[in-house]
């Protein structure tokens, strides 16, 4: 993520204020979509399509990087269908229940938030990317932790990897950690994790850190950034309050 985060675009160029509003709007507009409306939610997907387009990310990336989350977005809706049996419609003879079309908006919701999300973070620097929080109004305690847990999250997989290590040294043969095990094994990783954090933090604190990102050089807003921003807010309004497929079809009919 942060390699991606590093290179160049017209939207990696754009003020991180800029793409975090633009976001929000964007999440917000889309999960506010009734649960019967398919046609309208198919286009919101033009958004996340056009920036990954623009950006030079590829839209693989993005699922394969979500792929565990993914499954988990679709098991939201899975029982819509059970409990929703009324007829919706009928395509080609085949009858499509109220739970069915609820289940596969409810999945695109989902699935075009994760997109969003992630071609925010993939285009943005986590340390601006906190200093736009801040600018929006997240409390300096959980941007901070934020931070944290995405930058020191490799960390904690390294003191899991050596305590892994020493203890397959010490129980050769044995495959995984035994079960007797697991509680002092799971304690002795949150502690060395306290240990690390606490280091970290005093570091942080000689280095005169105070909750701020004054080093992330967070642009408020730029005039490409505010164009992009209103433009996009402009045209998920409409998308949310206009058919845009059905009028479209009457354009070309």
């Amino acid at each position: 993520m942060d390699e991606l985060a590093e290179r160049d675009s017209p939207v990696h160029r754009l003020p991180p204020l800029a793409k975090l509003i633009v976001t929000i709007a964007y999440i917000a507009v889309t999960v506010s979509f009734h649960k019967y409306d398919i046609a309208g939610i198919v286009v919101m997907v033009v958004y996340p399509v056009i920036m990954f387009a623009v950006s030079g990310i590829s839209v693989g990336s993005c699922f394969y990087k979500l792929r565990i989350i993914l499954p988990i977005v679709a098991l939201v809706g899975v029982f819509n269908p059970i409990f929703d049996r009324d007829p919706f419609a009928t395509i080609g003879g085949v009858t499509f229940s109220c739970g069915v079309i609820s289940m596969i908006t409810l999945l695109m919701k989902g699935v075009f938030s994760l997109m969003a999300s992630f071609i925010l973070i993939s285009t943005t620097k986590i340390d601006h990317l906190c200093g736009a929080l801040r600018k929006v109004g997240m409390p300096g305690m959980l941007a901070t932790l934020f931070l944290l847990t995405y930058r020191y999250i490799t960390l904690m997989m390294t003191e899991l990897s050596t305590m892994t290590t020493a203890y397959s040294l010490r129980a050769p043969g044995q495959k995984g950690i035994h079960i007797s095990a697991w509680g002092s094994f799971i304690g002795q990783l949150f502690l060395r994790s306290m240990d690390r954090a606490e280091e970290i933090y005093s570091g942080m604190n000689l280095r005169g850190f105070d909750g701020n990102f004054h080093y992330a050089d967070i642009k408020i807003m730029t005039v490409n950034g505010a164009l992009f921003t209103g433009i996009c807010v402009t045209l998920f309004i409409l998308a949310r309050n206009f058919n845009i497929i059905f009028l479209l079809g009457n354009m070309f009919t």
